[in-house]
This record gives C-alpha cells, sequence and structure tokens, in this order.
C-alpha cells in the first residue's frame, strides 16, 4: 500500500512541475538573491574554463539547484513512513550531496587539465605584446577580445567597461585576476597595469622588462608540464615493476607449493 501512495504522489509531483502549478525553477528564480550565496566563490571561473566563456553559468547554477531540490522532495517522500529529524537530516544530506557533485566533478577537471588552463593566460599576454607596440593597454585589450581564448572573454570585456568609464586604478586588473585565478594572474596583471601607466619614452623599455617576464613565466609552464609528465612516466614505472614483483613472487610461491606437494 505504501508503495502504491508513494508512486501516486510522485506521479502527481511531476504532473503539478509539468503543467506549472508546481514550479521548482520559479521558486529558484524568487529566491535567486539568497540561493546565490551557496555558490563556491570560484565556480564561475571552474565553470568557463571546462565549457568556455559563453557557458551559461546563472542556468548551470539553477540546473544544480533544481537537481538537489527534487532529491531532497524525493528522498523525504521514500523516507515518509518513518519520518523524524534522523530521515530530515540524511535527505537533507543526500540533496547537499547532489548540489556539490558537479562542483566537485569541476574541481577534478582543473586538478587534470591544470597546466593547459594555467598556461592559457602568459601565452595570451604574450600575443597581446604585439598590439600594445602600437597602441595603448586599453586599446591593445580590446582589440585582442575577439582572439582571446574563450575563457577569458568576459572578464576581459569587464576589464575594458571599468577602463572605458574612467577607473584608473590598478583595481579592474586585479578583479580580473580575482575572477581567474590562474597561476601567477596576479603577478601578470600588475605587470600589465604598470606598462598602462608607463609614459611614452619609457614605454619601449618597459614593454621589453614585460616581454621577458611573460616568457619566464612560459619557460616555467613548459617546466611544469615536462615535469609532471616526467612524474607521470615514473609513476607508471614504477607500477610496471610493482606489478612484475608481484607476478614473480606469486610465481615463485605457485613453484615452491608444487615441489612440496609433489
Amino acid at each position: 500500500m505504501y508503495i502504491e501512495i508513494l508512486i501516486c504522489a510522485v506521479v502527481i509531483f511531476f504532473v503539478c512541475e509539468y503543467s506549472g502549478i508546481v514550479s521548482t525553477s520559479r521558486f529558484i528564480n524568487d529566491y535567486q538573491p539568497v540561493l546565490s550565496k551557496f555558490k563556491e566563490s570560484d565556480y564561475d571561473f571552474l565553470l568557463k574554463a571546462r565549457y568556455g566563456g559563453e557557458v551559461d553559468v546563472e542556468a548551470m547554477y539553477n540546473k544544480r539547484l533544481k537537481n538537489a531540490f527534487l532529491v531532497l522532495a524525493f528522498s523525504l517522500f521514500f523516507l515518509i513512513a518513518d519520518l523524524s529529524y534522523v530521515t530530515i537530516i540524511l535527505a537533507g544530506m543526500i540533496a547537499v550531496g547532489v548540489f556539490k557533485l558537479p562542483y566537485i566533478d569541476l574541481k577534478n577537471y582543473r586538478k587534470r587539465h591544470m597546466h593547459e588552463i594555467d598556461v592559457q593566460l602568459p601565452y595570451y599576454l604574450k600575443s597581446l605584446e604585439i598590439l600594445i607596440q602600437h597602441y595603448t593597454v586599453p586599446v591593445a585589450i580590446g582589440k585582442s577580445i575577439d582572439t582571446a581564448p574563450s575563457i577569458f572573454k568576459e572578464g576581459l570585456q569587464k576589464l575594458i567597461d571599468s577602463l572605458n568609464r574612467g577607473d584608473s586604478s590598478i583595481e579592474p586588473y586585479m578583479q580580473f585576476a580575482r575572477d581567474y585565478p590562474v597561476r601567477d594572474s596576479m603577478r601578470m596583471m600588475r605587470l600589465l597595469y604598470r606598462l598602462g601607466l608607463g609614459k611614452q619614452e619609457r614605454k619601449q623599455e618597459q614593454l621589453i622588462t614585460f616581454s621577458k617576464t611573460i616568457s619566464n613565466l612560459q619557460q616555467k609552464a613548459r617546466e611544469t608540464k615536462y615535469k609532471n609528465r616526467l612524474e607521470k612516466m615514473e609513476s607508471k614505472t614504477m607500477q610496471m615493476l610493482i606489478y612484475t614483483g608481484i607476478g614473480v613472487m606469486i610465481l615463485m610461491i605457485i613453484s615452491i607449493l608444487m615441489t612440496f606437494g609433489g
């Protein structure tokens, strides 16, 4: 009898959701200011790092919330026969797990592709260096947006908008570095800011310094890539040796057992 009631409740919920009588999406939109406080500080960056700058961050976050609320509702439905503080907490923990799972997946993706993501900013700044030779830093950034890595395009547009509004402080550059916390981003954006402040007669000298620093960062990225590859090869070699050793030991044990058995 309990199963039949549960199935009917689930069907009624889906019908109400489909017809709009009950709308999880409307609930999320109504309470967006409150629910957005649960969003992780680096979620936007991680999402763009995986899917590109054109991804709809708000839609993806709302999807996480919707899935969590649905799982919470279904968990309570399943546990309704034995409803207590413990079961309510259990249902809440399951919902939190569902909410956090996509974020954990993004974090794991970042770890697996850390070098690939971190190296994009130095290479972008290296290409920006050519434009800076002919234009001011804000103009050069504006002209580079179309060819910039997709992950950075939205942040670069925000940076340009702040500069166009007359903000000549370092804050727009630091905000970009905070939005895209790749390796050495703070350092590189400070360099870019100082380059924009330099007088025209010293521009070439500062540009050379900027170029050398970016080249050093690129070299560091290449060395890190080589080191990671070497460590991976060493790890695989060690695994092969361990498996070979275990195999030899098993064969020796079998041989000894067969000898004594004979």
